[in-house]
């Protein structure tokens, strides 16, 4: 079996998931004849789709197709034969959920990780009340007013953008367009149109914060999920590796491509963000502490797997949601309504395991990123991590492969 056709299939295969349930292809910029031919077939069976993923596993290895990518592939199938079994009405596990998806294993978080991390918030934040009523209070006074927020978004996808065409090559004709939407259950959403095109949606009925707005166009857009879409559309899919002209949720692509988004402030303008973003903002009219902000946002870091624990709560150990709500609450530092939202993802039958993408997205990419140049050398340097960064934008990279290197530390 060629390589064009067990992609074809692979391509044909990842299209139908959309016809169980929509949105489950986050992007496709392949042929959009077959995208029809899809659309327009009899609606798939579950329990079909699972055969073929297993069928073209099995096929994997005679293709032809190099190790690299048949390791992509292969991740990828593995991926949509649980959820095809899932929509059919198998009984998996969560956990076995989330490995069979992601390629990763998850277990709940070290309570005292996480009140280590409020020990530092309680250093960092003024007064000596209550915590979360403190955090509270921090939060409010980083609103950013709504008549800014548009003026905001532009003053930073135009800096970012500067900044990375600087380090990354992108195409001149490439493009971000922004909307406020509202009704949703995430933060902000890139849709990736094809030929270099993004659009991306901002969830207006969430309150934009000056510390998380600059990693919200980051990751988003540059040098986020916009970048890597672009990058591999230009070196992958123009190249022939036309599997890559899919984005399939619930896979390790999306493992990798939330890990990369979450790490895309930092690899643009360097961990000590928060001046570059303070004279941004003083250009606009608003008054920002960088420095503090950077120092909160680290102390913050430490509840990284606070949403996960809620996710295993919820769906692993049967806790209702004013549980979950409240452990939120606790140990996150959310309003009622912001735990709310939170839940809202985290129930969604085609997000709930997606939390994990960012927790152990962000571990992963953060070791293998953080990983010395060569066993026995010192901390690893700003231009060898901006090399790793790129790779992650270039190569179909896999969680598998990130922990084979962590091994032979290369």
């Amino acid at each position: 079996m060629h390589n064009e056709a067990i992609t074809a299939r692979y391509l044909r295969l990842g299209l139908a998931f959309d016809r169980l349930e929509e949105g489950f292809v986050d992007a496709f910029t392949g042929d959009p004849a077959l995208r029809r031919e899809v659309e327009n077939a009899p609606a798939p069976d579950p329990r079909d789709l699972a055969h073929q993923a297993a069928s073209l596993r099995d096929e994997l290895p005679g293709a032809g197709l190099g190790d690299i990518r048949t390791e992509f592939v292969d991740s990828a199938l593995r991926a949509l034969e649980c959820s095809a079994r899932k929509f059919a009405g198998d009984d998996i596990g969560f956990v076995e959920e989330v490995h069979n998806y992601f390629d990763v294993d998850i277990t709940m978080g070290d309570p005292d990780t996480y009140r280590s991390a409020h020990a530092e918030l309680d250093e960092l934040l003024p007064g000596t009340g209550d915590l979360a009523e403190r955090y509270a209070v921090h939060k409010r006074a980083e609103e950013i007013p709504q008549d800014k927020v548009a003026e905001a978004v532009s003053a930073f996808s135009g800096a970012l953008r500067e900044r990375v065409r600087g380090t990354y090559a992108l195409p001149e004709v490439e493009i971000v367009d922004f909307e406020v939407v509202g009704d949703k259950p995430w933060s902000g959403f890139n849709y990736y149109l094809g030929d270099y095109r993004s659009k991306v949606a901002i969830n207006g009925d969430l309150t934009q914060h000056m510390s998380s707005l600059p990693h919200l166009i980051a990751h988003e857009a540059y040098p986020g999920h916009h970048t890597e879409h672009c990058r591999k559309e230009q070196l992958l899919v123009g190249t022939g590796q036309v599997e890559q002209s899919i984005f399939l949720v619930n896979t390790p692509q999306c493992l990798m491509a939330e890990g990369l988004a979450d790490h895309a402030l930092s690899a643009a303008i360097g961990p000590e963000w928060g001046s570059w973003a303070q004279e941004i903002y003083a250009d606009l009219g608003l008054r920002f502490d960088g420095e503090r902000a950077v120092a909160i946002g680290r102390a913050v870091g430490g509840l990284l797997g606070v949403r996960q624990d809620a996710a295993l709560l919820l769906h692993d150990r049967g806790a209702d949601q004013d549980t979950v709500a409240t452990y939120l609450q606790t140990w996150l530092l959310a309003t009622d309504e912001r735990a709310r939202q939170m839940l809202r993802f985290l129930s969604s039958p085609l997000w709930r395991a997606y939390i994990s993408t960012y927790v152990e997205g962000y571990r992963l990419l953060q070791r293998w990123l953080d990983m010395p140049a060569a066993p026995g050398l010192g901390a690893v340097s700003p231009a060898d991590r901006l090399i790793r960064f790129g790779r992650l934008l270039d190569e179909p990279l896999t969680p598998g492969r990130l922990r084979a290197e962590l091994g032979a530390g290369i």
